[in-house]
């Protein structure tokens, strides 16, 4: 098998000439000027639309009330709010002064938030509402460098540290009515090498990591996209991710601005079902949890109806699953077999797809985690071909992709036309080129590299490549977990946490490829006797005590605490005390005394699959 990717010369030569010179200020006056009555922005259910040429406008106001706080080229400035309208205008208007936005997931803890304003060094943070200027209180008395605090829905302050996006709009546009060619000037000044934004990403130590993209990181992108998936222009799209995602950030900003397509915001993944069904899209991506959810979904309706119904639907998919396996494999879809396919797609999974909202696909893709074949050939069937992608926040997102002219099911696909990719001696997969990220922050403002010498970025995870060029993740070097849902998490930070209460001597937290975060907990094998001697118990052996419904009760109130410092995503949902030690003679620690995660998983595989079909501790 193959162990290096080189770069597609001649897609890379006309991608890479067509980003070239590209920024977002340029994309937005582009759209505002030749597409001006266009609908850009929409937020789900509102009356309102905005145009290019209102948004375009709306963002000019914003961007010159923010420098009159002070933003200029190269400063930090937090967002923590819902997607919403709002979100895009102060985003890109922090951009259009050459600053760096970042997005912060609104399920961070208190200390997180801390944490993420001192390191960011943010002059400036936006916030939606009373909410979250209650959690930012105690930050803002105390991180000397947040200077201004703007507010979508909140009210401002009599000293003028807190001011509303209304107020801040209305400032802006009379600073842009006097000066109109100002705005246009500080846009002209962004260069396709200059930061875009900044997405935080957990590093295996647990302290996120600030990840600078750049212009021409997203507009390469972007061009990608185009060249390899052909879509009508203006497409349609619903965006409902977190814009704290590397996806949404592609998809639900760049790419639309790119494509100058209409964006309809979904503030709520409560709204998911509906918002497809009023937009219908003709892309859509999603997180494994996602395709599982609507599988399940269809699932139960199929099931709920009578035996003919049911049988229409199994000769269907009997017919889409078997023209499915032939395209994955490369080999042609006989004439007859196409055809039947067709006539029972357009009579019986077409009118399914089409209640889902899901009937306009052209390209349906999963990433952030892996997804179960299963779910995927379920998919097949009701004729939704999901292709799964593979990348991280540091390549801009996608990395390699399945399409639907090449794919295989199981594999992530091909490495992107352009960037290169090399399996190193260890396993672990290493990939250079135009989407790979600036750097990290560093603390003091100043560009961490990402990647070695030669321009290859280290990418913690594990693979193998076949003959055709397809990659297949097989293992993960880093210690990170990564839910079904799509959120990556610090197992580290997790199990540190736990570990703070004495009677825990070791902590694992599960949670990779599942909807939530379990632990199994390993009492101290000195603490725990003599907890159990000062509570008076007879039995002191660690079985017994992983028994003890006081122990147990014990154990709750540690990962209550613990999951007090944490995100939602995070927090440890059920738990199991264990009834021995580990030790590196029972093989789940190594010599110095480190955790052996595949021995913990493999060996305790039952306990960890109870944890998830009883949500509780036990």
């Amino acid at each position: 098998m193959p162990s290096t990717v080189p770069p597609a010369t001649d897609r890379a030569a006309r991608c890479a000439q067509t980003a070239r010179g590209l920024t977002v200020p340029r994309l937005l006056h582009r759209n505002a000027t030749e597409f001006a009555d266009l609908p850009a922005l929409t937020a789900l259910g509102a009356q309102e639309t905005l145009t290019w040429s209102a948004l375009r406008d709306r963002v000019a106001h914003a961007a010159r009330g923010l420098e009159a706080l002070g933003l200029a080229a190269g400063d930090r400035m937090l967002i923590n709010m819902s997607s919403r309208p709002e979100h895009w205008i102060i985003d890109l208007a922090a951009v259009h002064l050459g600053a760096i936005p970042s997005t912060i997931y609104a399920t961070l803890s208190p200390d997180q938030i801390d944490y993420l304003a001192r390191h960011s060094g943010a002059e400036i943070v936006v916030l939606e509402g009373d909410a979250e200027l209650a959690r930012w209180a105690p930050i803002l008395a105390e991180v000397p460098t947040i200077r201004h605090v703007v507010t979508v829905a909140g009210p401002s302050s009599a000293d003028g540290r807190v001011v509303t996006l209304a107020d801040l709009e209305s400032a802006g546009a009379a600073a842009h009515r006097a000066d109109p060619e100002a705005f246009g000037e500080r846009a002209r000044e962004v260069s396709p090498e200059a930061p875009l934004t900044m997405l935080y990403t957990s590093g295996t130590t647990g302290d996120p990591k600030g990840v600078l993209l750049t212009h021409h990181n997203v507009m390469y992108q972007c061009v990608l996209i185009e060249d390899t998936i052909t879509t009508p222009d203006h497409p349609a799209s619903l965006a409902y991710l977190p814009l704290a995602h590397i996806a949404e950030r592609i998809l639900g900003i760049y790419y639309p601005l790119y494509r100058a397509g209409h964006v309809h915001v979904c503030p709520d993944q409560k709204q998911l079902v509906a918002g497809l069904a009023a937009v219908r899209p003709i892309s859509f991506f999603g997180v494994p949890r996602v395709w599982e959810k609507i599988a399940a979904g269809v699932q139960a309706q199929i099931s709920a109806a009578d035996r003919r119904v049911r049988a229409a639907f199994e000769a269907a998919g009997e017919a889409a699953r078997e023209s499915h396996r032939l395209r994955a494999a490369g080999a042609p879809v006989p004439p007859e077999l196409a055809a039947r396919v067709a006539a029972l797609d357009e009579s019986v999974l077409r009118p399914l797809r089409a209640r889902l909202g899901l009937d306009n696909l052209i390209w349906a893709g999963s990433g952030a985690a892996p997804i179960p074949v299963s779910t995927l050939v379920y998919l097949a069937g009701i004729g939704i071909d999901v292709f799964e992608v593979w990348g991280m926040t540091e390549t801009t997102g996608t990395c390699t992709i399945n399409t639907p002219q090449a794919f295989r099911v199981g594999s992530v696909g091909r490495v992107n036309p352009g960037m290169e990719l090399r399996i190193a001696d260890d396993g672990e997969i290493l990939v250079r080129g135009p989407l790979v990220c600036a750097g990290y922050l560093a603390a003091g403002g100043g560009v961490e590299s990402v990647t070695d010498a030669d321009g290859w970025l280290p990418t913690g995870d594990v693979g193998v490549l076949d003959d055709d060029g397809f990659l297949t993740i097989t293992d993960r070097k880093k210690e990170l977990i990564i839910s079904s849902g799509g959120k990556n998490m610090s197992p580290a930070r997790i199990e540190s946490l736990l570990r703070v209460h004495p009677l825990i001597g070791q902590a694992v937290a599960i949670g990779d490829r599942r909807p939530y975060v379990t632990a199994l907990i390993v009492l101290d094998e000195e603490i725990a006797p003599m907890w159990a001697r000062s509570k008076g118990l007879p039995d002191t052996s660690i079985a017994g005590l992983a028994a003890e419904p006081r122990m147990h009760a014990e154990i709750a109130a540690a990962v209550d605490a613990a999951n007090a410092k944490l995100s939602r995503p995070e927090q440890v949902k059920a738990f199991r005390i264990m009834p021995s030690t580990w030790t590196p003679e029972t093989g789940e620690l190594t010599p110095t005394l480190k955790l052996r995660r595949r021995v913990v998983t493999d060996r305790h595989a039952t306990a960890i699959d109870a944890l998830y079909d009883t949500p509780s501790g036990v």
